[in-house]
Formats: C-alpha cells, sequence, structure tokens
C-alpha cells in the first residue's frame, strides 16, 4: 500500500483540516479584529496616547491557530487574535505596564461593556461569546525601527522583539513547505503539535509556552523538512526532538541575526530567532526540561506504534494511538 493512501494518513489529514479554524470565518474575523482595532485606538488616542500601529500578531497572523472546542473533557480554546498596540510614551505613566492595562481595560470596558474582559500579566483579554473569539490587547512600546517593539513583561522587565519577524518566521518556512511535493505544510504541523500540547498539559505541572511550540517545530523542520505524510513527519519531528532536548542540543536559528556564543550555565538554550540573548526556557528547571523529553519520547513512540498497526491492516488499534496522542476528538473528527 502506498504511504500516501493509508488509513493512517487519510485520518490525520482529515484531523489536520478539522483542527484549523474555520476558514469561511477569516473574513469575520478579520472584520471584528479592525473594529476592535479600530475602537480601541479612538479611545487611546482621545486619552493621549500615541498609537505608532497595531500589527497583526499571533497565530492569527501566522495561520497556526486552532479550531476552538470545548465540549466534555476536550477543552481547547482556541485562536486567540493578538492585537499589539505599539506605542511612544510621553510621560513616565505612559510605558508603565500596570497603568497601561488600567487604561486599556478601561477603553475595553467602555467601548464593550457587554463583553467579559480579564487580565493577563501583559495583556487585557476580551472574550465575544457569540462569535466565540478572545482578543488578547498587549501594550508594547515603540522602537527607532519600524518593525522592533519593546515588550513589557509582566514583572516589568523588558526585551527588544519584533512581532513582523515572528511572523515570517513561521511563515516563510511555511512557504518552503508549500514548495516541496506532498499534502504536509509546516504551518498544519505546528497546529498539530499545538493541539497535542493541549492535551499533554492536563497531566502537567508546569505549561509550554507556544513560542516554545513554534520553535521546537522549526528546529525540526529545518533539519528534517517535511515528509509525504503526517504521520512520517510527525514520527521523524517527535524522534529528532526527544534526542534534541534529551542531549539539551541547543536550539538557535539565523533567520534574522547572527547567534552569541553558547551559555555554559543555563540548563537549556531555545534562543528567540528576533532577539537571541532571549532565551526562551531560561527560567525551565532540570526537571521540566526532562519532563519535556518524556512527551516528545511518549509521542514518538506511539507514532511509531500507530504506523506499525497501520501497516499490519490494524485500524482500531491505530486509531487507539493517535486517540493516545490527540485526545478523544481524534476519533470523532479523522473522517471515519
Amino acid at each position: 500500500m502506498s504511504p500516501t493512501r493509508s488509513t493512517l494518513h487519510r485520518r490525520i489529514s482529515a484531523f489536520v483540516d478539522w483542527i484549523a479554524p474555520e476558514r469561511d470565518r477569516e473574513d469575520e474575523i478579520r472584520a471584528q479584529a479592525e473594529l476592535v482595532r479600530n475602537n480601541l485606538r479612538g479611545q487611546a488616542e482621545r486619552d493621549g496616547l500615541i498609537v505608532r500601529s497595531i500589527p497583526y500578531s499571533g497565530s492569527f497572523a501566522k495561520r497556526t491557530g486552532l479550531r476552538r472546542h470545548r465540549p466534555g473533557g476536550s477543552r481547547v480554546d482556541g485562536l486567540d487574535v493578538d492585537l499589539p498596540f505599539v506605542l511612544s510614551p510621553r510621560t513616565r505613566d505612559d510605558e508603565e505596564l500596570h497603568t497601561l492595562l488600567d487604561r486599556f481595560d478601561r477603553y475595553a470596558a467602555s467601548s464593550y461593556p457587554g463583553v467579559v474582559r480579564s487580565r493577563t500579566k501583559c495583556s487585557v483579554k476580551l472574550e465575544f461569546v457569540r462569535t466565540k473569539l478572545n482578543y488578547d490587547i498587549v501594550p508594547m512600546l515603540a522602537t527607532s525601527v519600524p518593525d522592533e517593539q519593546i515588550i513589557i513583561r509582566g514583572d516589568e522587565t523588558r526585551l527588544r522583539t519584533s512581532i513582523q519577524k515572528h511572523v515570517e518566521f513561521i511563515r516563510g518556512r511555511t512557504r518552503v513547505s508549500n514548495d516541496l511535493s506532498g499534502r504536509v505544510k509546516f504551518n498544519e504541523v505546528v497546529r498539530l503539535f499545538k493541539w497535542w500540547r493541549e492535551f499533554r498539559e492536563e497531566s502537567a505541572t508546569f505549561e509550554v509556552p507556544t513560542i516554545v511550540i513554534d520553535l521546537l517545530a522549526a528546529a525540526a523542520f529545518d533539519a528534517q523538512k517535511v515528509e509525504a505524510t503526517y504521520h512520517d513527519t510527525l514520527a521523524g519531528w517527535f524522534g529528532w526532538l526527544t534526542h534534541a532536548v534529551k542531549t539539551r542540543q541547543r536550539l538557535a536559528f539565523q533567520d534574522f541575526v547572527a547567534l552569541p556564543a553558547p551559555n555554559g550555565a543555563a540548563v537549556w538554550e531555545v534562543l528567540d530567532p528576533v532577539n537571541p540573548e532571549n532565551n526562551v526556557v531560561g527560567r525551565w528547571s532540570r526537571l521540566q526540561v526532562e519532563q519535556l523529553a518524556g512527551w516528545l519520547g511518549d509521542a514518538r513512540d506511539a507514532m511509531h506504534r500507530a504506523i506499525r498497526a497501520d501497516a499490519l491492516g490494524n485500524d482500531r488499534e491505530s486509531l487507539s494511538h493517535l486517540v493516545g496522542l490527540f485526545g478523544s476528538p481524534f476519533k470523532h473528527y479523522c473522517g471515519d
């Protein structure tokens, strides 16, 4: 049997299509995002803030967002649309995170009094129940470089970044995969990794941030590219990453900048491709790194068992391994 005609490939392909946000809603999402941007920008500017730009960011811009899914014990919050407000401060208050969050919370309450609001460490979240969409309002500071910003973290430390370069980091690899033969696309494998992460974290003692998932996937793609099928790609990526994490291989990228010397004191290094001085796992403990390596090893083994069962024609066993990887939604949305 050709690998691209196997039950396993068909099932994962159907699931990949399902976990993506509904394509016919993209225009609706963009229109609502524009309305939120314009309403909050107007209030911010009337309040004296200088708004330099509000670039599209996050999984919506990268095309790696997930479908919102909340029945039973299979909750996935789905696509959040990040709306970074890049500001030029005129006063000290204009660059204090807690003050900015207070102000944007007030703007959101005034513009959308019936919408659920909440605060994270560095954003104000708007949750629109009817459209099932969340918008994260993130105040940032402008720099002298148009496509670079300063993000203010919850502990008030400041980090140079670039929304535009982070988006290009993902979309550039998706373009490379589009030029390869076969069905498998980089951004779709990122979606599978993110969905897998959602169900792994149910029994975890810590969270794996999305930027770590993005960079793990990018490192695996750079080393392995993609195979003709999703299952062979996943088996290869999970295997490569298991070894990389177990051996504390430094994951670093030279898309935009030169790399600094390795930090021998770090438990493990996964460097931000835009600002390599930022080790995105710099605060992780050895136990957390070992736990991630264990998750990846379990995923590698499950994929190999699914592939073996599929080759032997045991569709039920193969499906069972995939449900173990991606949760109970897989058996309902794999096209069977």
